[in-house]
């Protein structure tokens, strides 16, 4: 069959493509290869030309096939609704910030919303007047990078029942409820933007994301793969509120939502601490200028144990959002105390005698590398008395955790090649390394952005499963600026083209 392959297509063939892997057993080395695939299966891998090509032939013409790569941690309606908000990451203060808003657009619903403000550094501190005289009667959110804060003016706070304070700070969880509401947008125009954004991720390489929304995930991937959804893989979280319907439905993690199998149920997600830029991560030092503030547990140690062993005695398993030493600590001690499964998210200060338990509880370390290079100022300066580990990356790859890559989206891009550029190289935009004794090697990190983490093998074979990316540099061997810069000029689901340049 001549021709170009197209979007939806399944190429029998995919020819003149190189392999790289640090785990490689094949005798190729850099020699082109041919890739031949069946039934959503790499069937055979021969040199250039070695076979014949029957059927539909992907020409990735000297480029490299890697393994398809997934987001393990993404948010996904607050991440595809960032395209109708207002971005304030370059604020350099809350004056700016909130002039930045009485510029915005007013949506649909009445409402602006502008999302991805770091306060943490600011040289002023948020207050409702600033905002009021700013924003007027237009009710206005202002989400902060890393959603656990929102600064509203009065308007929006009437609007939402919460009392008017000097502030207009919502902090953790009724942040989060402000975030919920935000989200629950018309299920059209949602769906919509979903889809648009995971195209757009299947055109950087990715096959699968964990979705961490804060609803009844099950309804909306039921909805959206009978309207036709079919571009990336899914596991989707289910939250403490949630946890009895779940159970009383009889899932478990790993079952299969639609026929294709493509949408699964993941893991009961419990937020047990805060986060650094909002000063709320639990830790075992007091944060600078206020010796009262060690951050906040969310939920107790002993309602922690209880929810996994709940949950684990269901069928599924756990992901703990820890990002304090002091939440990390606690929740490796419920993971061994419930015999629970499953992940520590984040996992941004971790006491040194704590590293090694991930791998000795079989617990993955569900880590954002872009996060370090985002947040190296204010670790510096907010978390510059504690004596736990800053991101350890190397340290838990070196314990032999199992280190499992994502970007928190909205929170940082939903972009791969960011964030193995982030853990390999430590920086970004030509400033110096950022603690460069924690960076771990290319393979960890190729490894570490696909379904299986950096525990499993990259290297192709017959056998496995096509879902696959098509490259245009070797990534063992890019630097920073190349990484990031990677294009992908296909990206295959089971075989089916799910992006095409």
């Amino acid at each position: 069959m001549s021709g170009r392959p197209q979007r939806g297509e399944a190429p029998d063939v995919i020819a003149n493509a190189r392999l790289t892997g640090a785990d490689r057993l094949d005798p190729f080395g850099d020699d082109a290869v041919d890739i031949h695939l069946a039934a959503g299966r790499i069937v055979d891998i021969a040199p250039a030309g070695a076979l014949p090509h029957r059927g539909l032939v992907l020409d990735a013409d000297g480029g490299w096939v890697i393994p398809g790569l997934w987001d393990h941690h993404v948010h996904t309606v607050q991440w595809a609704l960032a395209a109708q908000r207002v971005p304030l990451d370059g604020a350099p203060s809350a004056a700016a910030a909130a002039a930045l808003m009485s510029r915005a657009p007013v949506l649909a619903d009445g409402r602006r919303v502008g999302a991805g403000f770091r306060d943490a550094l600011w040289p002023d501190e948020m207050d409702i007047v600033t905002l009021d005289a700013a924003t007027g009667e237009v009710p206005t959110y202002l989400i902060n990078a890393d959603v656990h804060s929102v600064w509203l003016n009065s308007a929006a706070l009437r609007r939402e029942g919460f009392a008017v304070d000097a502030s207009g700070v919502l902090r953790e969880e009724p942040a989060f409820e402000i975030s919920r509401r935000l989200n629950a947008a018309d299920p059209a125009v949602g769906d919509t933007l979903v889809a648009a954004s995971l195209q757009a991720a299947a055109a950087r390489g990715v096959v699968g994301i964990v979705d961490f929304d804060m609803a009844w995930n099950a309804e909306a991937w039921r909805r959206r793969t009978a309207a036709g959804f079919d571009t990336t893989r899914i596991r989707f979280g289910i939250y403490p509120p949630q946890l009895d319907r779940a159970l009383t439905e009889g899932m478990r993690t790993g079952d299969a939502l639609d026929e294709r199998g493509l949408v699964r149920v993941g893991s009961l997600k419990v937020i047990t601490d805060g986060s650094l830029g909002t000063r709320t991560a639990a830790c075992s030092h007091a944060y600078p200028g206020d010796p009262h503030n060690h951050g906040i547990l969310t939920v107790s140690p002993d309602a922690l144990v209880e929810l996994m062993t709940r949950a684990t005695g269901g069928g599924l398993s756990c992901a703990v959002h820890a990002i304090g030493d002091v939440a990390n600590s606690h929740a490796l001690d419920a993971f061994a105390l419930s015999g629970a499964t499953g992940t520590i998210e984040h996992a941004q200060l971790v006491a040194a005698a704590d590293v090694p338990r991930f791998a000795r509880l079989g617990v993955g370390a569900s880590v954002q590398p872009e996060h370090a290079i985002d947040d190296r100022d204010m670790t510096d300066a907010i978390w510059a008395d504690q004596t736990a580990i800053a991101y350890p990356l190397r340290a838990l790859a070196d314990a032999d955790a199992n280190l499992l890559f994502g970007s928190d989206a909205p929170v940082a891009p939903l972009d791969p090649w960011a964030a193995m550029a982030a853990a390999v190289h430590r920086t970004r935009d030509g400033r110096p390394a950022w603690r460069p004794e924690q960076a771990v090697d290319a393979a960890i990190a190729l490894a570490a952005s696909t379904e299986g983490g950096s525990a499993a093998a990259t290297a192709l074979s017959p056998g496995a499963a096509a879902d696959l990316a098509v490259v245009d540099r070797d990534p063992l061997t890019a630097a920073e600026p190349e990484l990031r810069a990677t294009a992908v000029s296909a990206t295959l689901l089971a075989g089916r083209l799910t992006h095409m340049a």
